[in-house]
């Protein structure tokens, strides 16, 4: 019997327009754990492309990267940042 192939799950594959984005990051901000929303913002910047986000968030690629990465807490400013660069607005609404 052949051994059955499986491509690596990348979430920034699927994530190719405005709704589905925003649909993404509200149900990752639900999870109490912070580092899946910071997970999030980056599956999403490198389906945008990060040097593209990163340009438009006025940091330097390899910063981003840093910010994004497994275990970083980044700033809120660096979360800003990177929201809008996306072309995104996080909002807050009552329970």
């Amino acid at each position: 019997m052949a051994k059955a192939k499986h491509s690596r799950f990348d979430a920034a594959d699927y994530l190719d327009d405005p709704e589905t984005i925003a649909e993404y990051l509200a149900a990752c901000l639900e999870d109490p754990n912070p580092a899946v929303f910071v997970a999030a913002l980056g599956d999403v910047a490198r389906a945008k492309g990060m040097a593209n986000v990163a340009r438009k968030a006025g940091l330097g690629r390899e910063s981003l990267y840093k910010a994004l990465e497994a275990g970083a807490q980044p700033r809120h400013e660096t979360v800003r940042r990177v929201v809008e660069a996306l072309g995104l607005k996080l909002t807050v609404e009552a329970a």
